[in-house]
């Protein structure tokens, strides 16, 4: 577990001298009992050794190295004796790439005790500086250090530095430092008498750094201060502590737990008694008249306990109190700070972006075990419909079970077999609700036409079972029914390739590889006007690019094709080994109805249109800072029906663009830019556009500045979209952390 720690803990990274002075005594100890590890190989202009006093001495040039240490002196005594070695005149040790220097290094072996004298230690791992006139590991970890300075900065006169009179530092414990002062430039800025602060070498209480901006409209000035609080090395939490101007006082806590692989999670909470008055009443899906405080909150749990590798309970539980929440905060919210496309980080899996478009919020908690051939899953499943103005007509599905059975080969034939079925309660306050049941079997008979062709042929046979709870409606007369039906599927694909010898932009050669594909499905025609609208779709062999609303599993005679071409190219790699570039893929999908070919023409329908839309994805990547792609559908009889595009652009100096363009045909166009540009070595500027042109409005215009020097940098974004403007600052210390910013 992992949080970012106290402000100071630069302070306690004093802990680096620790290594180096245990790193320093290898050599004296070695030298004593070579026999007890690694050989010591010691160069000097002059090596001798004094058996009345047992020290061996070494001047001019003296390079001592031992396993992964190297001391480097002009003059070394090691008093064999006293179990002390002395490094005088430009005194350096180093580990790695990290370094202690001094004009003199005193270490005891025996008891791990020295002294190192107007020294100066750089810990690469962090680019961290630490000084002192006199730095003394006076126990095994405990350290006094006289005058400490500390930084990030380069050079003899940093930008930036925190300064003390002295400091004693228990390594896993805590520190004391005098007269702290934190300079600019050698000027004081702040000045503490006493600070007392955690000297761990892992998690530490403390604050973390705070977010800071002004909104004109929505919140006025926004500052948040989080306090981290590291129990223990289980558990941890961060409480959020957040003012804002024009809405109140808003708390938020969030508890980690780690209980090893087998058990972790996360609960976050926040609320708010918000005071801002907002009336609005454009439509009736927007429309609210908010005259009076009102209480704010948000909930979210996530929960994973794997009891063994085939037993696992997994919760998800996300709630807000009202579907204006992510409207209203979407600038800042613990939700973005926390979203994450994969699951890498177990404590950072929010699957959603917490900002105004999110329109549903799903929670869910299941239990699943599996064995080597089959697996079952209990789960409850609540639907929040953050676009309307309650709950009471969304699906909700609690319980589920559903079992799931793997692709097994039927006895000793070329035969396999698959099962899957599900039984769900459906709720909701208004609508048809009830029970309902599913199961599905499947034999698939796959197999090759020599080296040509993959052929499979599949049959799946649907079993539907329903009951309604509630009473009979005008749609329907029954409350409970049985739907039987099949689909009959036959899919035939081939790989063709190519090799071709080419001689641009690095590449050796280029892979041209070609996959056809063809599907045919068949659906017989089954009586379902009788459904209820709770059940939900089922999946043919064949699903239609454009769904039609109903839950039907309907009747199907239809072929579909897909043909995907793929470039490769192999590229000569520095060291002798190839590399390999997959750097244009297209592919193109479509579906013939043929019982809608087949269908005769009224004079109502002039025209008949078994042809679906066609698919279009389409990934360029030429070279590493250059990327397209678009995911189309075209129409053969009306045109594009939907378009989306993304280009991004950057260099070697950090220059970046991206352009976004999506359409969908009477429901959405929206553009988006987003660039930052590397303006001088010191300042970067950045520019975001995205306009929504089917609404007429701006989404987002941002512009930011960004001024960077080598251990700090300050910026500050605009930002005004249709309903707020907004300013948000930042200042950034390195190895220290943030304010604000993005």
């Amino acid at each position: 577990m992992q949080r970012l720690v106290n402000p100071l803990r630069i302070i306690a990274l004093i802990s680096i001298v620790s290594f180096f002075l245990l790193s320093g005594t290898a050599p004296a100890q070695q030298i004593k009992r070579p026999a007890s590890g690694s050989p010591v190989e010691i160069e000097a202009d002059q090596l001798a050794f004094d058996s009345e006093r047992e020290v061996y001495t070494a001047r001019g040039n003296v390079v001592i190295v031992y396993g992964e240490g190297t001391l480097l002196a002009d003059y070394v005594e090691y008093d064999q004796k006293n179990s002390e070695a002395r490094a005088e005149g430009n005194a350096r040790l180093k580990m790695g790439d990290d370094t202690l220097e001094g004009d003199r290094i005193v270490v005891n072996t025996e008891s791990k005790t020295g002294v190192a004298h107007q020294s100066k230690a750089f810990y690469a791992r962090n680019h961290f500086y630490i000084s002192g006139e006199r730095i003394e590991k006076s126990g095994e970890d405990t350290y006094v250090i006289d005058q400490p300075v500390a930084t990030t900065c380069d050079g003899d006169n940093p930008d930036w530095e925190l300064a003390g009179s002295r400091m004693k530092v228990t390594i896993d414990g805590y520190g004391f430092i005098t007269h702290a002062r934190f300079r600019a430039k050698g000027v004081p800025v702040v000045y503490v008498p006493v600070i007392a602060f955690p000297a761990k070498t892992t998690r530490q209480t403390g604050f973390l750094f705070p977010y800071a901006s002004f909104s004109k409209t929505k919140d006025g000035l926004d500052i948040e201060v989080p306090f981290f609080w590291a129990i223990n090395p289980q558990m941890d939490a961060t409480f959020y502590q957040r003012f804002l101007e024009k809405r109140g006082y808003k708390q938020g806590a969030e508890f980690r737990y780690w209980m090893g692989h087998k058990s972790f999670g996360t609960f976050y909470g926040d609320y708010l008694e918000d005071r801002k008055e907002v009336v609005e009443d454009w439509t009736p899906e927007l429309s609210r008249d908010w005259r009076d405080m009102k209480r704010r909150w948000s909930i979210y749990w996530n929960h994973q306990s794997n009891f063994d590798s085939q037993l696992q309970f997994r919760a998800d539980v996300r709630k807000v109190s009202d579907r204006w929440y992510f409207r209203d905060f979407s600038s800042h919210n613990y939700y973005q700070d926390h979203f994450a496309l994969d699951e890498r980080d177990p404590f950072k899996k929010v699957p959603f972006r917490g900002d105004e478009s999110l329109r549903y919020l799903d929670s869910s908690v299941r239990l699943s075990k599996g064995w080597d051939n089959v697996s079952v899953t209990a789960l409850m499943h609540y639907t929040d419909d953050l676009s309307s103005l309650n709950n009471r007509f969304t699906l909700q599905r609690y319980p589920e079970f559903s079992i799931t059975g793997s692709r097994m080969p039927v006895f000793k034939t070329p035969l396999y077999f698959k099962f899957s079925g599900v039984y769900d309660y459906f709720y909701r306050e208004e609508g048809q609700h009830g029970h309902y049941a599913h199961i599905a079997p499947e034999l698939s008979l796959p197999f090759a036409l020599g080296p040509y062709a993959k052929v499979t042929p599949k049959l799946v046979v649907y079993e539907s079972f329903w009951r309604r709870d509630e009473g009979k409606d005008r749609f329907t007369s029954d409350k409970d029914g049985v739907r039987s039906t099949y689909n009959a599927s036959l899919a035939v694909s081939s790989t063709l390739s190519r090799i071709f010898d080419v001689g641009f932009f690095g590449w050796e050669k280029v892979r041209h590889e070609i996959k056809p594909e063809i599907l045919y499905s068949y659906i017989p025609y089954v009586d379902q006007s009788d459904l209820p609208d709770y059940l939900p779709k089922l999946s043919p062999a064949i699903k239609p690019l454009e769904s039609d609303g109903t839950n039907a599993l309907e009747e199907q005679n239809a072929m579909a094709w897909a043909l995907t071409n793929t470039f490769t190219a192999r590229l000569a790699g520095a060291d002798g080994e190839p590399s390999y570039q997959e750097f244009l893929r297209v592919k193109l999908f479509q579906t013939f109805d043929i019982r809608e070919a087949r269908r005769e023409r009224t004079l109502d329908d002039s025209s008949r249109r078994p042809w679906s839309d066609m698919g279009l994805e389409l990934d360029f990547k030429p070279h590493r800072y250059l990327s397209f792609s678009a995911r189309n559908k075209y129409n053969s009889y009306a045109g594009w029906k939907q378009t989306n595009y993304d280009l991004k652009v950057s260099d070697k100096r950090g220059d970046e663009m991206a352009f976004r363009y999506r359409y969908t045909r009477d429901s959405l166009e929206q553009i988006s830019f987003d660039a930052k540009a590397v303006i001088t070595s010191f300042l970067d500027a950045r520019v975001i556009i995205s306009r929504d042109r089917f609404n007429d409005r701006d989404v987002e215009k941002t512009v930011g500045l960004t001024y960077k020097e080598q251990c700090w940098s300050v910026g500050v974004d605009y930002t005004r979209s249709w309903d707020d403007e907004r300013v948000i600052f930042m200042l950034s210390l390195t190895g220290l952390g943030s304010i604000g910013g993005r």
